[in-house]
């Protein structure tokens, strides 16, 4: 597989997530500054921004976008006195009455009426978690590549991304465990009228129990596309999912043009997006370009992984791994595989200096772990 030149190859996207505040590092109650900006709109709040970069052609092209829309949004709102909150966690606010709903009027009227449906069913403070969704697709050429027997291109290319979205679901909590960012939160998430720093039992608050996920597991049926998209709007006409925009899973199959899952029934997969990342607070960004070279190379690397049964057992059994992968002290076992699973990419990857060097800059972050794990044991021992 690596020796096509398309292998590499790719389109890449970046969506960020962040909180305005004003001067007092409180959430801004102004109206969202950038008008009907496609690249600069709003998540669940009004006082959410979300950054959305064109399609690239590599990670570094779509962190350079990403800056350049972030320098745009950071001096719009430096002349209203107003800043970035670049951490996954909000800051201290009194009431969910801090928290308004993203003001979406005529055509986008629908979007509001979403966003009153999660307010009632989750509240509002779940909605301030912020973070960053990594989308990306194979280059056509390679895909067409990859179908050898000359099957029809759209199902060939649909059953492709399904593989890869059953391996990337299963291995979920890989990159929860190498990317959380988040363990320090605000008392008033807890409570209002509390205050106060709080350091949690999770390095990553919104990877956690504690964070985004539905009310209940939606099992999805994975033999084929029609199966898969069958199964969410079973969960839509039951009246557990508002509509598929509310399946809180950590990857999401994506159709081109707007995201609704006719359009993903219809026309197939364009794309698949990985949604756990956290800020990154040391970060200028708030996403280290690394890290998503790396999720890149892991896309490749389960690509090579043979096809499985996602059966309901797997798929509790991923969301638990990935639940498991946030807290700080996670499971001796998933640190274990983490290692080895960065020691077969080393191998998989054997011939490309770059790629080790990205692989190198995770695996200290699991030996950190370790170190990290040894030391409380080495502590609880004296």
């Amino acid at each position: 597989m690596a020796a096509s030149k398309y292998y590499y190859s790719g389109k890449f996207g970046i969506e960020r997530e962040t909180l305005r505040v004003d001067k007092h590092g409180r959430l801004a109650q102004t109206a969202h500054p950038f008008g009907n900006d496609e690249h600069i709109t709003r998540d669940f709040c009004e006082n959410q921004i979300e950054l959305v970069t064109p399609v690239c052609h590599s990670v570094d092209e779509a962190v350079n976008a990403l800056a350049e829309l972030d320098k745009k949004a950071r001096e719009v709102l430096a002349q209203n006195g107003e800043q970035i909150w670049l951490y996954s966690n909000p800051p201290h606010f009194d009431s969910e009455d801090d928290i308004p709903i993203a003001d979406f009027t005529g055509d986008h009227s629908s979007k509001r009426a979403y966003r009153e449906v999660l307010q009632q069913k989750y509240g509002k403070k779940l909605m301030l978690f912020s973070g960053i969704h990594f989308n990306f697709s194979f280059a056509e050429e390679f895909i067409r590549e990859l179908n050898t027997n000359n099957e029809d291109f759209h199902s060939f290319r649909d059953r492709l991304y399904l593989r890869l979205y059953k391996q990337l679901m299963t291995h979920s909590w890989l990159l929860v465990l190498l990317t959380a960012a988040s363990p320090y939160y605000d008392a008033s998430l807890d409570k209002d009228g509390k205050s106060g720093i709080i350091i949690s039992e999770y390095s990553s608050l919104r990877n956690s129990k504690r964070g985004y996920w539905n009310k209940f597991l939606p099992i999805l049926d994975h033999r084929d596309l029609k199966t898969f998209t069958g199964s969410i709007k079973k969960h839509i006409i039951t009246g557990s999912l508002y509509s598929a925009s509310e399946l809180y899973l950590p990857i999401r199959l994506k159709p081109k043009g707007i995201n609704t899952l006719e359009n993903l029934a219809a026309y197939g997969v364009d794309h698949i997006e990985l949604r756990m990342f956290d800020l990154n607070p040391s970060a200028p960004l708030g996403i280290d370009g690394r890290d998503l070279k790396f999720a890149h190379l892991l896309i490749l690397y389960l690509l090579s992984q043979p096809d499985f049964d996602f059966t309901p057992e797997l798929q509790e059994k991923a969301v638990k791994e990935h639940k498991n992968a946030a807290l700080i002290e996670p499971e001796t076992k998933l640190l274990e595989r983490g290692k080895d699973i960065l020691e077969n990419m080393e191998e998989h990857f054997a011939d490309n200096s770059d790629a080790l060097e990205i692989i190198a800059f995770e695996k200290e972050k699991i030996f950190s772990r370790n170190r990290f794990r040894d030391s409380l044991v080495s502590a609880s021992a004296r």
